[in-house]
Formats: structure tokens, sequence, C-alpha cells
């Protein structure tokens, strides 16, 4: 029995990651906020914006969907936030080739920032952190793309 739960339980995970990257029909994990986005200060720099909302999504899961998303856009940056029992989790993604403007440390904390928390770290190309306050995963979202508009002015 404790073998078929793990077996069931990480099924359940990559449905609900292919559901998540996939936008299809369903209660679990679909995506709240924006899908793939360009702004236009964004579009004017060459690279794109994938910012997403997702409800009750495993925040384990989040770096593989940002790797995947990373793969997939070829230049671009990638912030995913979920949330679980009222608390968010957020991780930003940058390609190698935008490391040199953009920090997803720098990106993450704005995010951590506006949900009420404190700190996010990992890497220039990849961070993760989180907040108490999954009600504003939205304003964390936005609060991430006025960073990536203050960048991209320069």
């Amino acid at each position: 029995l404790m073998e078929e739960r793990k077996r069931l339980e990480k099924e359940l995970a990559e449905a609900k990651k292919a559901l998540a990257l996939g936008g299809g029909g369903g209660a679990v994990a679909l995506p709240v906020g924006m899908a793939v986005e360009n702004s236009e200060a964004m579009a004017l720099h060459g690279f794109q914006f994938d910012g997403r909302v997702f409800d009750g999504l495993d925040p384990k899961e989040l770096r593989s969907l940002l790797d995947q998303s990373k793969q997939k856009m070829g230049s671009g940056i990638a912030v995913y936030i979920t949330v679980n029992d009222g608390k968010a989790s957020i991780a930003a993604a940058v390609t190698d080739d935008l490391t040199a403007r953009f920090s997803a440390v720098v990106l993450v904390r704005a995010g951590v920032e506006a949900l009420g928390g404190k700190g996010g770290g990992g890497r220039p190309d990849m961070a993760q952190g989180g907040g108490p306050d999954g009600s504003k995963a939205e304003e964390a979202l936005a609060a991430v793309k006025a960073v990536l508009a203050t960048v991209s002015a320069v």
C-alpha cells in the first residue's frame, strides 16, 4: 500500500505539473494570473516574460516548471508563484543570456516583500522565496514586473 501510495502521489504531481504548464481544464493548479506575457518595455529589449500564479501546486515543483519554461523561451524571464494554505512561494528563472542584466535573486526578493516575507535567495539564474500572505500573489507578480521595467529602462 505504501508503494502504491508513493506511485500515485508521483503520478499526481506529474499531472499537476503538466496541467499547470498546459493550462488545461480542471480545478487543480490552473494559472490564476497571467500566462505568457510580453509587455512593451520587455519586448523592446528582446526577451519574453512568463509570469503565472498557481493555486495548490507543490512549491517543490516550481523549479522544474521554470526549467521547462526557460528551455521553451530561449531568451526570457519566468516568475511563478504558488499559493498553498494561504502562504505563497515564489521562484524566478532568468536565461543565461540575461543574467548580466537581471538577477533572479533581486526579482524574488521584490516578490517576497510584496508577499509579506523577508529574504529569498539563490543564484542569478534561479532563485526562490516565500511569504505568509498568499492573497497578495498578484501584487508580488506586479512588483517583479516593476523591477523588470525599471532595469529595462536603464
